[in-house]
């Protein structure tokens, strides 16, 4: 009878201490903020010209590859209509290198401009595949000076003076003459 009159003890339940979670949450947070790497967006980079105040000196229409995009993103290269940039690159580089060989195109490459205009209804993606074609050019004039490929001259670390010296002397004559004229605005 004993056995059936035991009582069963009963035990408060166990509480967790939550004062210091609080301080945990915050170390975390803490750990996390200072460990994550946030991705910059680096954007185009481009070196302004200097501002000038006196008027710019006129350039004959020698002297300009001119390249115009659209609305609907279709392209006029010198007057030509085309739908997308094949061998456009090829033509920049024969303008710029004429050297006054032919009437038709650049008289220098220091006198060479690539003008670039897009209409405000332009997209992103074909402005910039027509100025990454341009800026292509030059790079491929430039490696080819230096006797490299595009990809080495572009990895050229200009911290040693005889990388710096082999980059200047392949840029040497040759300036990148971009200019971005402001973009018209789109008629209906």
């Amino acid at each position: 009878m004993l056995e059936n009159k035991q009582m069963k003890t009963v035990r408060p339940s166990a509480e967790v201490s939550t004062s210091s979670m609080a301080d945990i949450a915050f170390l975390l947070l803490t750990f996390f903020l200072v460990t994550t790497v946030i991705d910059e967006q680096r954007g185009i980079p481009m070196l302004l010209p200097q501002w000038v105040t006196e008027k710019p000196v006129p350039q004959h229409t020698r002297n300009i590859f001119s390249i115009q995009i659209n609305s609907s993103n279709r392209y006029l290269i010198e007057g030509e209509a085309k739908e997308n940039l094949v061998g456009i690159r090829e033509r920049i580089k024969k303008f710029i290198l004429n050297n006054n060989a032919s009437p038709k195109l650049s008289e220098s490459p220091t006198k060479a401009i690539v003008s670039l205009k897009a209409d405000r209804g332009t997209t992103y993606e074909s402005f910039i595949a027509a100025l990454d074609e341009v800026h292509a050019a030059y790079l491929e004039i430039y490696a080819s000076r230096a006797n490299m490929s595009v990809k080495e001259f572009r990895n050229l670390d200009l911290k040693f003076p005889q990388r710096k010296a082999l980059h200047d002397k392949a840029k040497e004559g040759i300036p990148m003459n971009i200019s971005i004229a402001e973009p018209s605005k789109v008629e209906n």
